[in-house]
């Protein structure tokens, strides 16, 4: 016969919330740090696609 779980207390759950969050929050930081990054021609940590048109206006 099944027998149900027990249930997860709340601050377990507010842990794995936190966390969750927190690393979408570092996330977001580095993504924006690397836009800011390519945007001002500061950016030398990884390689991105130029258009073709791009280098023909030039």
């Amino acid at each position: 016969m099944a027998v149900p779980k027990k249930k997860t207390s709340k601050s377990k759950r507010d842990m794995r919330r936190a966390t969750w969050k927190r690393k979408a929050q570092a996330q977001a930081q580095k993504a924006l740090s690397i836009g800011k990054s390519i945007l001002t021609g500061r950016a030398e940590g990884f390689i991105y696609p130029q258009d073709a048109e791009d280098e023909d206006e030039e």
